[in-house]
């Protein structure tokens, strides 16, 4: 017997107690679904032909009950259904099922047995018998169809049934036109609702939830929503169709008219081929490419001779083809192997830049002694303020080689496929913009800069910095791999520049696989020469004038560099120089000065066209007093200097008030440095009462611009010295270096920059870390030449040599 736990289902109910009840011989199917009143033939095998045997004894009467359908099966139904159930053979079948009566049996010569079985009523299984030897029995009740609703309504949705069966009927051509006239004499709604889910190509799921319905309203509701769904699903289905019968029809017309124009072009001894196709069998011939590239041409246009013209396909397949001979894959350009010419070429162009000078000319005379050989080019990062020539310099150096010059900007590149890039998935797919260059350059070795490299940027597109990183090593780009053209190409012989305004934002993989060579501020004297070589001609000739009409002093040059620019490089100084040239062009113009004069660019006559000075320059001054020091710092516009001022207000409880807009480091060098004095005092003869009597506020001028750094230890330290003791420091003296709590003075970075700040300045004594003895010494000449260098290594040393000059004095009561 099985299990009577039950599960209701939706609009069956429970069967009314005084129905009939039958037993009859269990015949264990899965499909087809039999309804009520259908003929179905059935496949009758196994224990199901002792089953048959007995019911053909007795009165041809089966039981059957449908196995159910998967769990997700169930769950693609429009509708929550749960289900009486029993299990039998270890799987799940529906206690409600149909008693059918076999009608006629079939026994064929391999064996098998085929019965024709007529649907008699629905039932449910009350009781299941299983005698040793002989097939189950099931004693079944019957199941009564319920209206469900009122019979006026279950015509209404009858007869709209139909009609949405006419409809389908038209669109299904294999339907028996029998069955239509059986439908529409159907006669009761529940004989109907059976029939035409009988009819119709439902799934099994849902043919069976509408045997299990004895609900005849909620059957036909069902039925509304199957048909629905069938309807739209075959009138999706003949749209489609009728656009790809259209697009045949214009395909073959196409075919037609193609095969018709060969016949005439053969007729008249013309080559009929595609034209497209002979051009790119043309440029194949011409040139000499690598073996893989060849083979992958040949292979893409044996399928673009296939594919109709107007399809999408051939011009993604006829564009690629074009990219794959486009690309110098063994086009290069003859390097020029004569470094005394090639140094002559890079000093023409730009002034200074010894470090980047000597490692081009390394190169080319390792390049020298291979005998012109190719070998793997180096991957320099140029990293330096704006302005200072890095870009250009990429084209003095391609130049000075002989080989062609690409530039790419890489600010601000957020997707990964502009290095790589596009998958040939659609119309518009491109190379990246590492092959789309080398194309422009039309040679395989080019010096290839990669602009401002410190701004790359990512998101969900991904990360091109990381893309980079096959570009730039040099064990990897001989085989750099592009998504569209999924060919290997060699970039080991392209020279790569990178350039950067800071280092810090570089990914560190990115930034170890580059030569970094660094391009400081220019000193003043540096400028002067820049200009009065390359920016004051340059900006003469560009804005109509010649020499004889115009001439620049130095002293004229100086002002603009001291007063008017404020910058590491000389950007703004060749703006500047071209507003004097300007104003002076439209003077002449307008006839106040005579063309055929020479107008002298002086002092005077630059605060006459450009106005007062802009800025002015950070002064020391000769007399300091206690409490007052004179720092260095770095920007990103080369060095200032950093005064700092510290005071004690009696009546305090020992604070320390920091302003000046200081940043974390800068706030905590501060705190160091206060430290540090505070427990040495007693050096000085000086009581841990008067600290706890006074509030000490620390405070660098100009509080808009914000600071920071680990460079002001030393400053700050030696300025709460200087107020402690009341001993004023040396005059026009500045310094920088870091300091601990044990008193050790640490390097720091920028010397330059700061040093040549500070003879800006005024200063004539710069305090600098031992540890950076070795930045000193590649200091310019002129600018060593006229200061004086300290190093220090610690606390002491560096008070005794701050306090050693003239001025000092005792210490305050």
């Amino acid at each position: 017997m099985f299990d009577p736990k039950v599960i209701s289902v939706d609009g069956i109910g429970g069967p009314k107690p005084d129905a009939e009840l039958i037993s009859a011989p269990l015949l264990a199917t899965r499909e087809p679904v039999i309804y009520p009143f259908s003929l179905t033939p059935l496949l009758i095998e196994g224990e199901n032909v002792a089953a048959l045997r007995q019911a053909m004894e007795s009165n041809r009467l089966l039981a059957l009950f449908p196995e159910l359908p998967s769990d997700e099966e169930l769950e693609q139904l429009p509708f929550q259904v749960t289900f009486r159930l029993f299990s039998y053979e270890e799987k799940r079948r529906s206690a409600v099922g149909v008693l059918v009566r076999v009608v006629k049996e079939l026994n064929f010569p391999d064996g098998s047995i085929r019965i024709v079985v007529r649907g008699i009523r629905r039932v449910t299984c009350v009781m299941l018998n299983r005698n040793e030897g002989e097939p189950p029995m099931a004693r079944c009740r019957t199941l009564p169809e319920l209206p469900g609703g009122d019979e006026v309504e279950n015509q209404a949705r009858q007869k709209s049934l139909t009609v949405l069966f006419q409809e389908l009927a038209g669109m299904l051509p294999g339907l028996p036109e029998e069955l239509q006239v059986a439908v529409f004499n159907a006669g009761t709604p529940g004989r109907f609702a059976d029939l035409l889910a009988d009819a119709l190509n439902f799934s099994y799921a849902e043919k069976l939830l509408l045997l299990f319905h004895a609900d005849v309203h909620a059957r036909l509701e069902a039925l509304a929503v199957f048909m629905n769904r069938e309807l739209e699903v075959l009138k999706l289905g003949m749209k489609i169709q009728n656009e790809v019968h259209q697009a045949m029809s214009q395909s073959q017309r196409e075919f037609f008219l193609r095969e018709q124009l060969r016949t005439i072009q053969q007729e008249l001894g013309e080559d009929s081929r595609n034209p497209d196709i002979i051009e790119i069998e043309r440029r194949l011939g011409e040139l000499t490419l690598p073996d893989r590239v060849t083979e992958v041409v040949k292979k893409e246009l044996s399928r673009l001779e296939l594919i109709p013209q107007a399809a999408p396909e051939y011009h993604i397949s006829y564009t690629y083809i074009n990219w794959l001979l486009d690309v110098p894959w063994l086009t290069c350009t003859d390097d020029r192997l004569d470094c005394s010419e090639a140094a002559r070429v890079l000093d023409a162009d730009h002034y200074g830049l010894k470090d980047v000078k000597e490692r081009i000319l390394e190169f080319l005379a390792v390049l020298q002694l291979h005998g012109g050989q190719e070998r793997k080019s180096p991957i320099l990062c140029l990293v330096g303020p704006p302005g200072v020539g890095k870009t250009s310099l990429g084209q003095s150096i391609a130049r000075a080689m002989n080989r062609n010059f690409v530039r790419v900007s890489l600010g601000g590149i957020r997707d990964e496929a502009e290095i790589r890039g596009h998958r040939r998935t659609y119309v518009g797919a491109m190379p990246g913009r590492i092959i789309q260059n080398l194309k422009k350059a039309g040679s395989a070795n080019p010096v290839f800069m990669l602009d401002e490299i410190d701004k790359l940027a990512s998101d969900v597109r991904g990360d091109p910095a990381s893309a980079l990183l096959e570009v730039l090593d040099p064990a990897q780009n001989n085989a750099f791999s592009d998504h569209y053209l999924e060919v290997d190409y060699d970039l080991s012989k392209v020279f790569f520049i990178a350039t950067a305004n800071l280092l810090d934002t570089i990914p560190g993989p990115l930034r170890d696989r580059m030569e970094i060579i660094r391009l400081p501020g220019y000193t003043s004297f540096e400028k002067r020469e820049i200009a009065r070589r390359y920016l004051v001609p340059r900006q003469i000739r560009e804005n109509g004038l010649t020499r004889q009409q115009v001439r620049f002093h130095l002293s004229g040059i100086d002002e603009l560099i001291d007063y008017y620019t404020r910058e590491a490089g000389v950007r703004e100084l060749e703006r500047v120089i071209g507003q004097v040239c300007r104003k002076i062009a439209r003077r002449i113009v307008e006839g106040e000065l005579a063309a055929d004069a020479v107008t002298a660019v002086n002092p005077k006559l630059v605060h006459e066209l450009l106005g007062g000075r802009k800025f002015l320059r950070d002064e020391v001054e000769g007399a300091t007093v206690p409490g007052c020091a004179t720092g260095m710092a770095w920007t990103s516009c080369g060095g200032v200097i950093l005064p700092v001022e510290i005071i004690a207000i009696p009546g305090g409880k020992g604070n320390l008030k920091l302003t000046g807009s200081l940043g974390k480091v800068m706030q905590e060098s501060a705190e160091t440095a206060f430290s540090l004095v505070r427990a040495r005092a007693a050096a000085w003869k000086i009581e841990p009462e008067w600290f706890t009597g006074h509030d000490f506020h620390i405070h660098v001028p100009d509080g808009a611009t914000p600071k920071d750094g680990p460079s002001a230890g030393v400053t700050l330290s030696m300025a709460l010295v200087s107020l402690l003791t009341g001993r004023p420091l040396r005059p026009r003296l500045a310094m920088t270096g870091e300091i601990t709590l044990t008193g050790r003075v640490t390097a720091v970075g920028g010397i330059r920059e700061k040093v040549i700040a500070a003879l800006r300045a005024g200063v004539t004594t710069v305090m600098l870390p031992l540890e950076n003895r070795k930045d000193a010494d590649e200091l310019p000449e002129e600018v060593r030449s006229k200061l004086e260098i300290h190093f220090v290594g610690t606390f002491e040393e560096a008070e005794k040599f701050a306090f050693s000059g003239p001025a000092a004095r005792e210490k305050r009561a």
